[in-house]
């Protein structure tokens, strides 16, 4: 079965830089892409990175472009948020999924396994 768990979040202000991790149970992780959602108090949840299998491709949301990177360590079943230049509107809950395709996306549909989620928080 497949289990993700994120951790590194939590409060961090403005201008800051946090970096998620998501820990992959199940020896498909290298056959599958791996994607970042997030979800703010009010709004929907929305795609912010994703990572193809292999690591050579990659996609990120207009909003957080030039500001976060995805990574993954295939050797050791993890994949990476780097969030750098936090701004408020950064404060969500984040989740980290797994698709069931190799190619990098951000439609929701794509992916079946998904983590707890974690609570980033940007302060002014």
């Amino acid at each position: 079965q497949v289990q993700l768990v994120e951790s590194g979040g939590g409060l961090v202000q403005a201008g800051g830089s946090l970096r998620l991790s998501c820990a992959v149970t199940g020896r498909a992780f290298s056959d599958r892409g791996m994607g970042w959602f997030r979800q703010a108090p009010g709004k929907d949840r929305e795609g912010v990175a994703s990572l193809s299998a292999n690591g050579a491709s990659a996609m990120y949301a207009d909003s957080v472009k030039g500001r976060f990177a995805s990574s993954r360590d295939n050797a050791g079943n993890t994949v990476y948020l780097h969030m750098h230049d936090l701004k408020p509107e950064d404060t969500a809950i984040y989740y980290c999924a797994q698709s069931l395709y190799s190619n990098a996306a951000t439609t929701q549909a794509h992916y079946s396994w998904w983590g707890q989620g974690i609570q980033v928080t940007v302060s002014s």
